[in-house]
């Protein structure tokens, strides 16, 4: 991968850095196919947590490239990629936009005392609207200060509405995070996948935005499949389709 590098520890931790600081780590179409890639191999591995980060204390991530806007939902957790493993964002400096909504949809924050967390779409003029979700997770009414007035949250203040759950010193936020992973990777896997697979699917709301990602992922599984492969085979050979199911 070039724009994503992969630490998997042998303490079942894995630890994703998104690996673009000359861009504050800026999340283009490639940046987000590889996260989701990332994920999804995790989801697969044996590995029990992850860890996702930005490369330096600059930025967790500046939000989408303009210069190259991704399909941001692929590389959001529970979104794009569908894994009941847990996953914890470590976050230093700007967290802005889709950078804002990555972190939001990770099990757990690790805050660097010089985050901060934006989302300035309202100003722009543009927006998916996966941020709606922020309104499930903090109280209403803050919720509404970041996305209509497109109020900043600091790392204190993001900690005392419940956005975030620990903030440390800057430049040892993936330090925290890691040890953070380290204790969940010891704990019960089946009993810490329930437990998520539970609040991410039955407790938690879902917007539009979610659900349109979560079926464009379905999908598009369905069209890179080894069946569909097959079923357009058949068809230009002119014989009887073999499926098997992947």
């Amino acid at each position: 991968m070039e724009r994503i590098l992969i630490d998997n520890r042998n303490d079942g931790v894995t630890l994703i850095t998104i690996n673009r600081p000359e861009r504050r780590n800026a999340i283009c179409s490639k940046t987000a196919i590889e996260l989701q890639q990332a994920l999804t191999a995790f989801d697969h591995s044996e590995q029990r947590v992850a860890v996702i980060t930005g490369a330096g204390n600059e930025a967790f991530s500046s939000g989408a490239d303009v210069s190259d806007v991704p399909e941001l939902w692929r590389c959001i957790p529970t979104v794009g990629v569908d894994t009941d493993k847990p996953i914890i964002a470590a976050c230093a400096g700007w967290s802005v936009g889709g950078g804002m909504i990555l972190p939001m949809m990770c099990d757990l924050i690790i805050a660097a005392e010089n985050a901060r967390f934006s989302y300035p779409e309202a100003k722009l003029g543009l927006t998916q609207g996966m941020i709606a979700g922020l309104a499930a997770r903090i109280p209403h009414k803050i919720a509404m200060e970041v996305m209509l007035r497109a109020k900043i949250l600091e790392a204190q203040r993001a900690y005392e509405v419940g956005f975030v759950n620990e903030v440390v010193p800057t430049g040892t936020q993936v330090e925290a995070a890691l040890k953070v992973a380290e204790e969940l990777a010891a704990m019960a896997p089946l009993v810490m996948t329930t437990m998520k697979r539970f609040v991410t699917r039955d407790i938690l709301p879902t917007g539009p935005t979610e659900r349109f990602g979560r079926y464009r992922r379905e999908a598009e599984i369905v069209a890179k499949s080894e069946d569909c492969a097959e079923g357009f085979a058949s068809w230009r050979e002119k014989r009887p389709p073999v499926f098997n199911g992947r």
